[in-house]
C-alpha cells in the first residue's frame, strides 16, 4: 500500500459508518445528485429552443410592415424570445383534440420483491400464517422462513436471524427485530445488547445453553427503524408457531414491540413492564413475562435497576417450576 493510499482499517470504518446510517445496498459505483436530475431536462429544453428560435431579422417584411412602427417593435421582441416562452399574438390556429388512443388492456403491475411489492397487507399476513402452520418443527420453520417473499425486509437484511440457544430450553427470551450485528452474523443479541442480555441471564444463572433467544421480526429493518405494522403482522405467524414448538414454560418480552405484539396489550413497556400476562398456544397456557430491551437499559443505565426486578422475578418463577 502506497504512502498516500488509505488505510484498510479507514477504509473498514468508513464503511461500518455507512452500515450503522442504514445504508446497506450500493445502487450504483458512483453517487448521483438526484436533487438536480428533474431539472436537467427542463434546462436542456429551454437551451435547444433559445437556440431554434428565429431572431428579428427572420421576420418576413411584409409581417413588419403590416403592423406598424408600435406592432414592428413588439414582432422584433415576440422573434428573440425563446420559443418556449413565445406567445402566439400575430397567428391564431385553432386548437386539434389529441388523437385518440386505442383501448389496451393495462399490464399487471410488476413485482419487485417477490410477492411483497403488490401483495395487500391481509394477503401477506393470511400467506404467512398458512405457510407457518405447515412446519412440524423448528428447522421446517426456519426453512419455510427462508423461503418466503411476501416480506420485503428479507430483500434489504443480508441474513435471516432465526434464532439462537437451546429450543429445549424452558425459557424463551423474544427481541423486536435484529440490528446490524445481528444482520452480519445470522443470530440474535449478538452486538452490545446481546452482551448485556448474557451478563443478565448469567445474574440468575442463565446463559443460551439453558435459555432460547429469538425476535418477532426475523430480519433486520433498514437504519434499525422500528418495524412497521404491516412488517409485524406479516412476521408474527411465524414467532407464534416458533413459541408452539419450543413450547417453553416462560416467556420473557423484551422490550415494548415483543410485548405488544404477543402479550395483545397497548400500554407501553414502562408500564407493562414486570407483569406478567398470559399466552396461549393450541397445548396451553403459558406465562409471559414483560420487561425492558437491553439496548434501551445502554441508553438509560439508571433503569437497570427495574430490568433487575424483572428478571429476579423471572429467576423465582423458575426456582416455583422447578428448573
Amino acid at each position: 500500500m502506497t504512502p498516500d493510499a488509505p488505510d484498510s482499517r479507514d477504509l473498514l470504518s468508513f464503511l461500518d459508518f455507512h452500515v450503522e446510517a442504514g445504508v446497506d445496498v450500493a445502487l450504483d459505483e458512483t453517487p448521483h445528485d438526484r436533487f438536480a436530475e428533474p431539472e436537467a431536462p427542463r434546462r436542456a429544453v429551454r437551451m435547444a429552443a433559445a437556440d431554434d428560435a428565429p431572431s428579428a431579422e427572420a421576420v418576413p417584411p411584409r409581417e413588419m410592415e403590416r403592423h406598424g412602427a408600435q406592432g414592428q417593435e413588439a414582432v422584433r421582441q415576440e422573434a428573440s424570445r425563446p420559443e418556449t416562452f413565445r406567445q402566439e399574438t400575430f397567428r391564431h390556429e385553432p386548437v386539434r383534440p389529441p388523437p385518440a388512443r386505442p383501448d389496451v388492456p393495462r399490464a399487471e403491475p410488476q413485482t419487485t420483491y417477490g410477492r411483497s411489492a403488490a401483495a395487500a397487507p391481509g394477503e401477506a399476513a393470511g400467506a404467512a400464517r398458512e405457510l407457518a402452520a405447515t412446519a412440524a418443527s423448528l428447522e421446517e420453520l426456519e426453512g419455510l422462513l427462508a423461503r418466503f417473499e411476501s416480506c420485503a425486509l428479507r430483500f434489504t437484511a443480508k441474513n435471516l436471524v432465526f434464532a439462537d440457544g437451546n429450543p429445549q430450553a424452558r425459557v424463551m427470551f423474544v427481541g423486536e427485530a435484529p440490528g446490524a450485528d445481528e444482520d452480519r452474523i445470522g443470530k440474535p443479541f449478538m452486538g452490545r445488547s446481546g452482551q448485556l442480555l448474557d451478563r443478565m441471564m448469567a445474574a440468575v444463572g442463565l446463559d443460551r445453553t439453558n435459555a432460547y433467544v429469538g425476535n418477532v421480526v426475523p430480519w433486520r429493518p433498514p437504519g434499525n427503524r422500528n418495524p412497521t405494522p404491516q412488517e409485524l403482522a406479516t412476521c408474527k405467524p411465524f414467532v407464534e408457531r416458533q413459541i408452539a414448538l419450543a413450547d417453553p414454560d416462560i416467556l420473557v418480552c423484551l422490550g415494548g414491540v415483543a410485548t405488544q405484539a404477543l402479550a395483545g396489550t397497548k400500554d407501553g413497556i414502562l408500564k407493562s413492564r414486570g407483569r406478567w400476562f398470559p399466552y396461549r398456544t393450541a397445548k396451553r397456557e403459558i406465562r409471559l413475562l414483560a420487561t425492558l430491551h437491553p439496548a434501551y437499559l445502554l441508553r438509560q443505565p439508571l433503569q437497570k435497576r427495574l430490568a433487575w426486578r424483572d428478571f429476579r422475578a423471572l429467576r423465582a418463577a423458575l426456582d416455583e417450576s422447578g428448573q
